[in-house]
């Protein structure tokens, strides 16, 4: 009798493991249209928060960019890091000061944001990629005019060095593509006097996005997407988008995430939590979703589509 519960007790064993091998199967199957749909089609990622402070969370999203690359997706990443300009500030004994969220830019601290992002950041993003497997090659907004910028308050001297998005110039970034190679691009632009200037990041991810035409602009952050009292709204459009901010479901920091996804002019845009595991691959490649997408052409009924 114990022979005969010991062999009852292995085939249930072997019975959860085939049922686990039949589920990621079941996955991958799910994932294939959407695989082909999206083949050769170029998603700009904006790539911050959290999941790029956390060293696991970092190689976790960066191997399913890779992981995009390699089913024949075209990714572009624009990338932020905040906190580690504040850091790197702290450590030279000048503060970080916000004014609407707008960090105050000024020719001292300028200096600083641009060896963090473009520097530090960038080459360890690029780094991280090209151990994978991944060729990528990171840039930044002032080569070869990629990203010019004006002054975001011109009359303002402690915001001398905050920049908006004047113009993209997309010659380079297709280049890599073409080439092969993932883009990794820091939101340094190119002033209109030639200096560097310190641009939001959504906003350049919304600019790029819209140059290159790209088929999604995906907003990683450090919430699910957009929520109504603790709930996560799938899927919204435009429309429905800009009636939350008027009625204040959608606020603080969401909003420019948003007004960015709205100015992207992008049919399908999707925010979501970057710490989540999986959520890039749960957000593209099954029926569900795991973030907020907003449809630009009311048109479009599906989620995943």
């Amino acid at each position: 009798m114990k022979a005969l519960a010991g062999l009852n007790h292995y085939q249930v064993g072997e019975e959860q493991i085939m049922n686990k091998a039949i589920d990621k199967a079941s996955i991958l199957v799910e994932a294939l249209p959407y695989i082909q749909a999206f083949k050769d089609k170029i998603f700009v990622i904006k790539y911050g928060g959290s999941a790029m402070e956390d060293e696991t969370l970092k190689n976790q999203v960066l191997t399913e960019i890779a992981l995009l690359k390699s089913v024949g997706i075209l990714p572009v990443i624009i990338h932020g890091g905040g906190k580690d300009i504040s850091k790197i500030l702290k450590e030279v004994d000048k503060p970080s000061t916000f004014v609407d969220g707008i960090r105050k830019t000024t020719d001292s601290e300028m200096g600083y944001v641009e060896m963090t992002l473009s520097g530090k950041l960038n080459k360890e993003i690029t780094g991280i990629l090209n151990q994978t497997g991944c060729s990528a090659v990171g840039i930044s907004g002032r080569d070869a005019n990629c990203i010019k910028a004006k002054m975001l308050y011109p009359d303002n001297p402690d915001f001398s060095r905050v920049g908006c998005v004047k113009s993209v110039d997309v010659k380079l970034i297709h280049s890599l593509i073409a080439s092969d190679f993932v883009p990794v691009i820091s939101p340094v632009g190119m002033g209109e006097n030639g200096t560097a200037m310190n641009i939001n990041a959504d906003e350049v991810a919304s600019a790029v996005a819209s140059a290159l035409n790209a088929e999604k602009l995906i907003l990683l952050t450090d919430v699910d997407g957009v929520l109504n009292e603790g709930k996560l709204i799938t899927q919204l459009t435009g429309f429905e988008a800009q009636e939350l901010i008027q009625k204040g479901i959608i606020s603080g920091g969401m909003i420019p995430k948003i007004q960015s996804s709205l100015n992207s002019h992008i049919s399908n845009v999707h925010i979501l939590n970057g710490t989540t595991p999986r959520a890039l691959l749960l957000e593209i490649f099954t029926h569900e979703g795991i973030g907020t997408k907003i449809i630009l052409n009311d048109a479009l009924p599906l989620k995943a589509q």
